[in-house]
């Protein structure tokens, strides 16, 4: 219930100028988050942020903070167990630089793809009142989406970087885009989803411009952060 309370108040459309400008003009600032776990513990993790510089990606703002996860874990509702601490890492920064506030974030994990529509990326952007983009790097099971040879041979069709195709489920509606990741001889796509305050078109153009890597770099540098947040 509090889920689709909280799902209610997704927008799924641009709110923002710099989102309607061709190269984001006025767009400043990217943060990427992440919980990243201690190897054989799941309730010890590094509950990590980043801010970088748009369009540079240089790191501006680093926050890393050992946590104990007490939840415990259910399918489908991981917002529950992870977004607090990720919540509090939003909300330190804006304490302590305010100046240095993300105007939008990247999340690794979903968004609308989800099997209630309201992922990890939904429900932070939801909390902290920020235009959010979830980024997974596998697909979700939901509505009829599977991971057959036909979305195989699919993501196989895609030739040259950034090439993208959406992902219909059975109800018609296209939950997010799968965006080729040939970046660094890399040819795993990106599975890209709406969050929160972005709609699904200027999401991929944004993930397209952060990449250097086949990650994009606010969550590339945010999980370098957590492995030596953990100590690997």
């Amino acid at each position: 219930s509090e889920q689709a309370r909280l799902k209610a108040s997704v927008l799924e459309e641009d709110t923002e100028e710099w989102q309607k400008d061709a190269s984001f003009a006025g767009l400043e600032r990217v943060g990427g988050v992440d919980l990243s776990y201690i190897k054989g513990d799941d309730t010890s993790a590094c509950a990590s942020l980043v801010v970088l510089s748009y369009p540079a990606l240089e790191v501006l703002y680093e926050d890393c903070r050992m946590v104990t996860v007490s939840a415990p874990y259910v399918a489908g509702f991981l917002a529950f167990r992870e977004v607090p601490f990720l919540v509090e890492a939003v909300q330190r920064l804006q304490q302590e630089e305010p100046g240095l506030r993300p105007q939008v974030l990247l999340v690794d994990g979903n968004g609308l793809l989800h099997p209630r529509g309201f992922g990890v990326a939904c429900h932070l952007g939801v909390l902290t009142d920020l235009p959010c983009i979830g980024v997974a790097k596998n697909l979700l099971q939901v509505d009829g989406l599977v991971r057959d040879e036909l979305h195989r041979e699919q993501i196989r069709s895609l030739q040259r970087e950034g090439d993208a195709f959406p992902l219909t489920g059975t109800s018609g509606r296209a939950l997010g885009m799968v965006n080729c990741g040939d970046y660094n001889n890399s040819s795993k796509p990106l599975y890209i989803s709406v969050g929160h305050r972005v709609c699904l078109e200027t999401a991929v153009r944004l993930i397209k411009s952060c990449c250097r890597y086949r990650i994009p770099e606010p969550i590339r540098q945010v999980q370098k952060q957590g492995n030596r947040g953990r100590g690997s």
